[in-house]
């Protein structure tokens, strides 16, 4: 008997498919298809669906699809139709926001409208899929913190795509849909204002980006760490701790003087991580709004040298 599993020898228990809870959920909107693969057992749970889409789901997709094919198409016809330079020239097409003289207007199709147009089905995509994760979580009787994590997200996409550009007065000031393009504007971005590695809100959102990450390596370790004595059963350690629980503890307790509990540990992680888009996009709506020259302000503040 194997007594500890990994990724390449743990044990698929395969039984009849899971199909969820019934109560209060309109099960007209469920499929039910299942299917089990074993190479998705080694990943996370072996078995797919059943699908639940619903009406915000479809118009989620669908106008998401629609996104993806203004721009996909964008990309085609600056490739000259041409599969083998679309394929060669991937990373470097761009759908861009109109040029700074039009403003908040709506310009021709050819000179930033398609990138409008885009630009709201994406909108409606994301917003529809956030409304679908209050709904789910709500008749599955959920707490709301998935819904409030994607919302953090969702504030710093609605900072860089339409907030800020609104208190700039031009769309120009939006982010363009392109690999490269993506990436050169995030460096005229900090090159125009000063450093952006100056912007104290920045700064914040990379502490918090890597203590999410070494939290979340931290737990992950932890748990696989202790999955010999049940560990990765967590929801049981929480009610009843057991001898999993109490070796992390301890672990953790003599590592460095103090641990959190198995629910506190994602409490810390989920803190972590939604701060990260929070302070990330703060930083981001004072840039050229409030503060021009962010190097200019950490010098008066005591931030940077003077020299």
């Amino acid at each position: 008997m194997v007594e500890y599993q990994n990724i390449f020898t743990q044990v698929q228990v395969q039984g009849p498919p899971e199909m969820g809870v019934v109560e209060d959920v309109d099960l007209r909107e469920r499929s039910n298809a299942t299917a089990f693969s074993k190479l998705f057992g080694w990943f996370g749970n072996a078995q797919l669906g059943p699908f639940y889409l619903g009406a915000l789901g479809f118009a989620s997709l669908a106008s998401g699809l629609a996104w993806f094919l203004i721009v996909g198409l964008s990309y085609w016809q600056q490739a000259g139709w041409n599969p083998g330079v679309f394929v060669r020239d991937l990373f470097y097409f761009s759908l861009e926001p109109p040029a700074p003289e039009y403003g908040l207007g709506i310009p021709p199709l050819k000179e930033g409208g398609l990138w409008f147009i885009a630009s709201f089905f994406l909108l409606v995509s994301v917003m529809t899929w956030w409304a679908r994760a209050y709904v789910l979580a709500q008749q599955l009787k959920m707490g709301k913190h998935v819904f409030y994590a994607f919302g953090s997200a969702i504030w710093l996409f609605l900072v860089l795509g339409l907030i800020r550009p609104i208190f700039m007065g031009s769309w120009s000031e939006a982010v363009p849909y392109g690999i490269f393009s993506h990436l050169d504007w995030t460096m005229t971005f900090s090159v125009t204002y000063g450093n952006l590695f100056y912007n104290p809100f920045h700064a914040l959102s990379i502490a918090f980006l890597y203590g999410s990450a070494l939290l979340f390596a931290m737990h992950g370790a932890t748990i696989l760490a202790v999955s010999r004595f049940g560990g990765d059963r967590e929801l049981e350690q929480i009610a009843d701790r057991g001898t999993a629980s109490e070796r992390a503890g301890l672990f953790w307790r003599w590592t460095m003087g103090f641990n959190a509990t198995m629910e506190g540990i994602h409490r810390w992680a989920w803190w972590f991580a939604v701060l990260v888009p929070i302070t990330g996009g703060i930083g981001i709506l004072l840039t050229g709004t409030v503060v021009d020259n962010w190097y200019l302000w950490a010098q008066e503040h005591g931030f940077a040298p003077l020299d």
